[in-house]
């Protein structure tokens, strides 16, 4: 079976996966008051691809990471990265009318619910995250502490509860405004419309997308108490392919189709928005991105075969269609 076609079996597995852990997360859609969480589930049922989750999941795996209480975290990560593109595709900010082949969340349930939704969905994140040890799970409710992680090596840090800690804190500062998820949005709205050099395209991407994409990977490798010198490592291939993904998102944004991507093509362009193509070229951003999967992939090396899924996720960052 060609690479390509493995990675995206292996993707649809996971995703399935996460799938059903979510299930169990959000609450029932009829449960008191129902329009919310019909608007929650809406959106975090709209598809997807599930990229950050398992991203989390392989870079916890990479370190003995267990595999339920990395994709419980996988899962808080889906509903953060929701609540973005939620409020991103409100009229205020990205004025987007679909989202993955389908209404937006506020055309279908109008601009106020959808701002719940978004914010409930961010509020529901931090409940799973925070979740106490010693909890035990009703079906649907965050449980069991992230991360579980056995004790391991003197050098894996000071233990579970630190590292619960550490992952909290960690997709905290990524979605925040030092450097994180709401600083890039900040700056990418400031510089619409306007020349933008290199240096404030690369932060507006590295910290609108890859911020948490980092945040990700770093937060797996810290569920599983890894060595620091290891998160590092990792963080390293984080940075590299958030930045990454954001490109071929520029790209497809120029190249791809509606139909393929399920949302309107050429709106950056429109709008005059601060991309790689815009300030590049097409080629030149093709150049990047692949130049970027590739350091992210050297990085991983010494890990041999164990780093494989992270190595091909990299490169199906670039081969994707949507």
């Amino acid at each position: 079976m060609p690479l390509l076609e493995t990675i995206q079996a292996y993707l649809e597995e996971q995703r399935a996966r996460v799938e059903e852990e979510l299930e169990r997360l959000l609450p029932p859609a009829g449960e008191y008051p129902p329009s919310i969480h019909r608007a929650m589930r809406y959106s975090i049922f709209a598809g997807g691809k599930r990229l950050r989750p398992i991203l989390c999941l392989e870079s916890g795996k990479l370190f003995g990471g267990d595999e339920r209480n990395l994709r419980r975290l996988g899962c808080a990560l889906e509903m953060i990265h929701t609540y973005s593109l939620i409020h991103d595709d409100l009229p205020a900010l990205d004025d987007d009318d679909l989202r993955r082949g389908m209404p937006t969340s506020h055309r279908q349930f109008g601009e106020a619910t959808a701002i719940l939704a978004g914010d409930a969905l961010l509020t529901l994140a931090f409940e799973t995250l925070a979740a106490p040890q010693s909890s035990q799970d009703e079906d649907r409710h965050p449980s069991d502490a992230l991360p579980a992680a056995a004790a391991k090596d003197s050098d894996r840090g000071s233990g579970a509860e630190d590292s619960h800690l550490r992952v909290i804190h960690e997709l905290a500062r990524a979605i925040g405004t030092r450097g994180g998820m709401v600083a890039g949005q900040v700056v990418d709205l400031e510089s619409t419309g306007k020349e933008t050099d290199a240096v404030t395209l690369q932060f507006i991407h590295s910290a609108k997308t890859g911020a948490f994409i980092r945040a990700a990977v770093r937060s797996g490798a810290i569920a599983a108490e890894a060595t620091e010198a290891d998160i590092e490592r990792v963080t390293g291939y984080g940075e590299k392919i958030g930045l990454a993904f954001q490109i071929a998102d520029d790209l497809l944004d120029v190249l791809g189709s509606r139909q393929a991507l399920g949302k309107a093509v050429g709106k950056d362009g429109n709008q005059q928005k601060a991309t790689y193509p815009a300030l590049h070229g097409v080629e030149q951003s093709q150049r990047i991105a692949a130049g970027l999967v590739r350091e992210a992939c050297e990085i991983l090396e010494p890990y041999g075969s164990r780093a494989l899924r992270l190595q091909e996720i990299a490169h199906f960052l670039l081969a994707r269609r949507s």
